[in-house]
């Protein structure tokens, strides 16, 4: 079985990234101020009830922690709540990773993946709910499901959105006899902790950019603009190769099935030595004060070089910048500036 720790490297070389020399970093300008340090897989939800929302991964991977604050940068400084802590042993006792915070019909919902403690790296997706109308409020949140999925295998990464109607599901699983760590599923859901049909597997990292260290298509997240549905993924290792794909499909398509879904041949976001910014991914999308601009939020390192498994390397840190559009409505990533603003 397959899993992200099961190393499937790649030989090709990845020629997006060949500017990650010795040379290019020492000559690198300092990196900017990220918004929240040592927070990874960051997720900012769109303004709720004049308030945004912030979670991720902490570096100790043993709990779930929400921020608040009326603006994005306020999220900087502002106070950070645990609202659930994993158990002292047993299921969802190991790895809690790369938690997502939801407004659905009125309550609060937490996806998040979690290990065990006799297998940290046994990764299932779990789910939070909360009927209180701050989800700061840790009193509210109890475990309402594990996510049920088409197979018991290695899932992680689950993010949701609403479109035409419907609420689906994407995330990022392993399965069975597929030799790759991770691929990215879609289905749809009878409820915000239950899928409603079978998952439709929508990309598989095949491409030079993708399996980097591990073959990984991972981190998805929807933003819908422009008559088409864009989602960003993020792949290959966690390292300075870690980088963002975008599959794309039109908004009138039916998004179960396959062939609506056409991937940039390209990496869309990578890591650039003039920014100090490494290993840029696991993104999600939120829209600026304004009510227009569409940001774009992300975490990267300032260092390309890790001592160890950059798994337990603590400095991914949230970065935030400005979302660009190209002249044809699609979305123009550019380049990781590191920091957290001016957006508009």
């Amino acid at each position: 079985m397959t899993t992200r720790r099961t190393l499937l490297t790649g030989s090709i070389g990845l020629a997006t990234l060949a500017g990650l020399s010795a040379a290019s970093a020492a000559s690198a300008a300092a990196p900017a101020t990220p918004l929240i340090t040592q927070r990874a897989d960051p997720f900012i939800t769109s303004r709720t009830g004049g308030k945004y929302y912030f979670t991720g991964s902490v570096p100790e991977y043993d709990r779930i922690v929400l921020r608040g604050a009326s603006t994005l940068i306020g999220l900087s400084t502002a106070p950070e709540t645990v609202v659930w802590r994993r158990p002292a042993s047993g299921t969802m006792a190991g790895h809690i990773w790369a938690p997502e915070l939801h407004r659905i019909d009125g309550r609060w919902y937490i996806y998040f993946a979690a290990g065990d403690s006799d297998d940290v790296f046994r990764i299932r997706t779990y789910v939070l709910e909360s009927p209180l109308a701050d989800p700061l409020d840790a009193s509210g949140w109890q475990l309402k499901a594990k996510l049920k999925t088409e197979w018991d295998g290695f899932t992680l990464d689950a993010t949701t959105f609403a479109h035409r109607g419907s609420r689906y599901l994407v995330w990022a699983q392993s399965e069975p006899e597929i030799a790759v760590n991770t691929s990215l599923y879609i289905a749809r859901m009878s409820n915000p902790w239950t899928l409603a049909t079978k998952p439709t597997r929508i990309t598989t990292p095949t491409r030079p950019w993708e399996i980097q260290g591990y073959r990984v298509n991972e981190g998805p997240a929807v933003i819908i603009r422009n008559g088409r549905v864009f989602l960003s993924f993020s792949a290959s290792a966690t390292d300075a190769r870690y980088c963002m794909g975008l599959l794309t499909a039109p908004a009138s398509a039916d998004l179960l099935n396959r062939a609506s879904w056409v991937k940039t041949p390209d990496p869309v976001f990578v890591s650039n030595p003039a920014t100090s910014q490494y290993g840029p991914g696991h993104n999600s999308f939120t829209v600026a004060e304004d009510g227009v601009t569409d940001v774009l939020v992300y975490h990267a390192r300032d260092y390309r070089d890790i001592t160890g498994d950059p798994l337990y390397d603590p400095n991914r840190h949230t970065r935030i910048q400005r979302l660009n559009w190209n002249p044809d409505g699609t979305p123009a990533f550019g380049v990781p500036s590191g920091g957290a603003g001016p957006l508009t």
